[in-house]
This record gives C-alpha cells, structure tokens and sequence, in this order.
C-alpha cells in the first residue's frame, strides 16, 4: 500500500539559472509506492489530497490537483473547470521520486523545464 508523500521539485540549472533556482518549482502531495513512483491505485483512493502547488519567484502562486489523464500520463491541473491547459510532467510515472533525481515538466506555454526533486518527506 502506498503512502501520500509531499514532494518539493526546483528548477534545474538552466541558462538563465546556472545553479537551479529554489523560488522556481512545485510542491505537491502524491502517494508513492517502495520504490517512489507515483502508485495510480493510491490515487484512486487520494486524489482528493494530491494537490499542487506552483511557485515562480514573484508570479501568483498556482493551486490545483495531480491529475491521471486518458493513456496513462500525469499532469497538473490549476483550473478544474478545464479551459485553462494542464501542465503535463514528462513520462512522470516511469521516474522515482527519491532527492536529486530529475523530472521534466511542461508549462501551460509548451515550454518544457526539467526539475530536481530536493525533499520528499511526510505531509
């Protein structure tokens, strides 16, 4: 059975961000298996706490949900009314969420950021 887990993601190095930036990321709740991939039955029975939330330095920070999208993949959703685009995370479910790994996300722009995972800790 797995556990819902708080997951904290920076921006990696970039070229306008040589050494990451820690005021660019997401903090979001999602239940990980042993190993600290996402686990899709946990959230079945979580989904209502597995929320998001988008930080980027001095923007309005973003609220929303983890969501499990037709064919398998995972994005987040700020707007559950649905007109504005999910942020979609690139292959999300194949990578371990364990501290120093990377993940890669797309913003609602199309732009894709590739992210460091910094804690993954109790909620």
């Amino acid at each position: 059975m797995s556990e819902l887990k708080k997951i904290r993601l920076n921006l990696a190095r970039t070229r306008e961000f040589p050494n990451g930036s820690n005021r660019h990321g997401y903090e979001f709740a999602a239940p990980l298996d042993a190993e600290g991939h996402i686990d899709v039955e946990g959230w079945k029975r979580l989904r209502a706490n597995c929320r998001v939330r988008r930080f980027w330095a001095d923007e309005q920070e973003d609220l929303g949900h983890l969501v499990h999208r037709p064919g398998g993949s995972w994005a987040f959703r700020y707007d559950i009314a649905g007109d504005e685009d999910d942020e979609a995370g690139y292959r999300l479910g194949d990578h371990a969420f364990v501290p120093g790994e990377y993940v890669s996300i797309r913003d609602e722009d199309g732009d894709l950021h590739t992210f460091q995972v910094v804690t993954v800790t109790e909620p």
